[in-house]
């Protein structure tokens, strides 16, 4: 996948994603030593667009399974085309296997082993599915293969990229846990979500991004239900430009700030708070 750490960060730049030493680097040990990545942090601080970046940056094809409470293996996994075989029990009295692959519908965990393509599989917010789904995995993250009782073991041809993504809002097991390398993503220093945002939005004045991750690190100071995002602090960007201050030198004034605050402030509360505490009334 990539061929050093260096490599690693100079191709996720290329694709717009700013990496530091840690994260560079894992993501090259992911790759060289084929283990599954799991990267864990804040909501909003570029876990899942790491696994992008990724991806386009080694042209691999990118398969996400999105996790929620309630996922179970037919839609992690795979399932059987029920309505096909029961058809084909109606039109034939044969004697036909309906559980061979022409029956078979794939889900990304069986599509991404099964790829001869090179892969990222995106295994998204982990966090948020029930404990028993983490046991579904155990096979596939340790051995690569999975296995389907009525077509035994299927083991990968190439071995897909993987990354679990995980807000932390529960405990993951350790099973899962040791078969992963461990990547914590926290909220970037301002100097680093500065040049994110110019990054992302290559039209801003560096001190105006600059004025704009300070501001944001002043705002996940405060005692917030819900502390902006990265990705909020870019949309806060182009919010600026859309309004046509990006390049006026009080673009960030207070009256601006209180009337953009919806921007990276989603709770009327913290509205309240961020209002107050800068002094914006």
């Amino acid at each position: 996948m990539f061929d050093s750490p260096a490599d690693a960060s100079e191709r996720l730049a290329a694709t717009g994603y700013l990496s530091d030493d840690a994260i560079a680097t894992t993501a090259y040990l992911a790759g060289a030593l084929g283990k599954p990545l799991l990267a864990e942090g804040p909501a909003g601080v570029g876990k899942t667009q790491l696994a992008k970046a990724i991806a386009e940056a080694t042209g691999a094809r990118l398969i996400r399974l999105q996790c929620y409470e309630g996922l179970d293996e037919a839609r992690a996994l795979y399932e059987w085309n029920y309505k096909k075989q029961l058809l084909r029990i109606q039109a034939t009295s044969a004697d036909d296997d309906i559980f061979s692959e022409e029956f078979l519908l794939e889900r990304p965990l069986l599509k991404a082993i099964r790829s001869t393509d090179p892969a990222v599989l995106l295994i998204d917010e982990m966090d948020k599915a029930d404990v028993e789904v983490e046991g579904l995995l155990l096979e596939l993250l340790s051995d690569f293969q999975v296995t389907i009782p009525e077509l035994g073991t299927i083991t990968a041809v190439r071995r897909p990229y993987v990354i679990l993504t995980s807000n932390a809002t529960r405990e993951l097991s350790e099973a899962l846990k040791r078969r992963c390398l461990y990547l914590h993503i926290g909220y970037p220093t301002p100097e680093r979500e500065r040049d994110i945002v110019l990054a992302q939005v290559p039209t801003i004045r560096a001190e105006l991004a600059e004025k704009l991750a300070r501001t944001v690190a002043t705002l996940r100071a405060m005692e917030l239900k819900k502390a902006p995002s990265v990705a909020e602090t870019v949309d806060w960007a182009r919010t600026l430009v859309a309004l046509g201050r990006a390049e006026l030198e009080d673009a960030l004034d207070d009256a601006t700030v209180a009337g953009t605050l919806g921007v990276v402030l989603k709770h009327a509360s913290d509205q309240d708070r961020a209002v107050k505490e800068l002094g914006l009334r």
